[in-house]
């Protein structure tokens, strides 16, 4: 290996600097240039060919910061297919351009799907990210439990699990780069949003993202939230209704925290009010939390609020917020700056030992800690090819109580213990009322890197 690309593909995460940064930094000491590809496959197909040398005499650019958050060699939800032959030898093509000897793909399931057919032409490996937790396996195997029903040609289903119980170490990814920013968001938002709940005997719900998979939802856990509300486990109106309505009695407000891809009791998705989706393909949802104040709204007795709202106007008792895109952006905490490090450095070695369509991964074990190791990437695949997200397993949820159950909270702890470090709360204390933000115009990564930008 003498020279290698990178790219970051799908949404943005806190991490993928700090991931760039691992890479590059591992490349120096290999004595390996590394191209950074501009704006994700979408770079890869353009006929200008758009790049950024990222060590020069295997020096790491200053604006390869590792604590900011974004890429700065920018994303987009391009992404390649086996069917698209036309785009794959176009990619090919431009890769030999280039001069490259392997490839680094930072992203999720569709940036794996892109990468594939690539791995057929030059070696690739992946970098995992998103803050959806849901890149991985709770158990070797996990993949082979999907099934497609008997003469049809939908989609897979989930069949039987083959384990009730889980160990937390045979998690395959135990944490995903961007994941515990996220959750650090969420945590922050929950708890200034309970105090307002609070002096106004409400009931907020609080919608945090995670599309199929309920690893936000669960790490809000930390805000103390109520109640929490996951997409694997189906709502069921009068089980809600009646523990609002008890805790609600208690101390005359409530929090919960809904994943935004809960499902009702008919399997329905409730935030997906429309049938709209992202370029990834994925259902763009459109208010989890709206459909519980709803649901809420029709089944809470109005004389629990007889004792809080007399003499209130009659706006609802109930109010939903969406934490949205915050929980993707920003500087990167302690936790996910050194997972990412790391993850990006394990990607260059994996090229380096011969990998090809691998998937660098962060193991985790009581007597070792988090180790980095790989997997193949197709052994996250069932057998007719399709990447599940992962979901949250019923082992690490307490359905009867809507809360993290005692290994969910075990589950938990190696990441959060530590993972905001005392240079995350020096940043805050030095940088957010510097006085020279009034004076100067925010300077963007774009208007620095474009000045390094080379065309082939």
């Amino acid at each position: 290996m003498r020279r290698i690309g990178i790219l970051t593909a799908g949404g943005d995460t806190p991490a993928l600097n700090a991931t760039i940064y691992g890479a590059v930094q591992r490349a120096n000491a290999l004595k390996i240039e590394v191209v950074g590809l501009l704006r994700g496959y979408a770079g890869l197909l353009d006929p200008r060919l758009p790049h950024v040398l990222l060590n020069p005499l295997y020096s790491i650019i200053p604006e390869l910061d590792p604590c900011k958050g974004g890429t700065l060699i920018g994303s987009s939800r391009t992404y390649l297919d086996h069917n698209s032959t036309e785009h794959l030898q176009t990619a090919g093509r431009h890769a030999a351009k280039l001069q490259l000897d392997g490839l680094i793909c930072i992203g999720g399931d569709g940036t794996i799907n892109g990468m594939q057919p690539l791995a057929e032409m030059l070696p690739c490996v992946l970098a995992p990210k998103t803050i959806d937790n849901d890149l991985g396996l709770n158990y070797p195997g996990e993949a082979d439990e999907w099934q497609r029903p008997a003469g049809a040609d939908g989609p897979t289903v989930r069949g039987v699990r083959n384990r009730d119980t889980l160990r937390l170490e045979d998690i395959i990814n135990y944490a995903t780069p961007g994941f515990a920013t996220a959750v650090f968001v969420v945590v922050q938002m929950v708890e200034r949003l309970r105090t307002t709940a609070e002096s106004h005997h409400r009931i907020a719900v609080v919608e945090v993202m995670g599309r199929q998979s309920g690893y936000i939802a669960l790490g809000a856990a930390y805000a103390q939230p109520d109640i929490i509300l996951i997409p694997e486990v189906p709502v069921d109106p009068q089980q809600l209704t009646r523990q609002v309505s008890l805790i609600y009695d208690q101390q005359q407000n409530v929090v919960i925290v809904v994943g935004e891809g809960v499902q009702g009791l008919d399997g329905r998705e409730l935030g997906a009010t429309s049938p709209a989706f992202d370029p990834a393909g994925n259902v763009k949802y459109s208010g989890a939390a709206d459909a519980i104040v709803g649901m809420l709204e029709k089944s809470l007795s109005p004389d629990l609020f007889l004792e809080t709202r007399r003499f209130e106007s009659d706006s609802s008792p109930l109010f939903s917020r969406k934490v949205g895109h915050t929980q993707r952006g920003g500087r990167p905490i302690l936790f996910d700056r050194f997972a990412a490090t790391q993850l990006g450095g394990k990607a260059v070695e994996l090229l380096v030992a011969g990998y090809s369509n691998e998937i660098a991964t962060l193991q985790y074990s009581t007597t070792e800690g988090f180790t980095f190791r790989s997997i193949a990437a197709n052994r996250l695949r069932d057998r007719w090819g399709e990447i599940h997200p992962r979901e949250v397993h019923p082992s690490l949820y307490d359905a009867g109580r809507m809360q993290l159950s005692s290994l969910g909270m075990e589950y938990l702890k190696p990441i959060f213990t530590r993972a905001v470090g005392a240079d995350d709360v020096e940043y805050i204390r030095r940088e957010v009322f510097d006085a020279g933000c009034l004076s100067n115009r925010y300077q963007s990564i774009n208007s620095d890197i474009r000045r390094r930008i080379r065309y082939v």
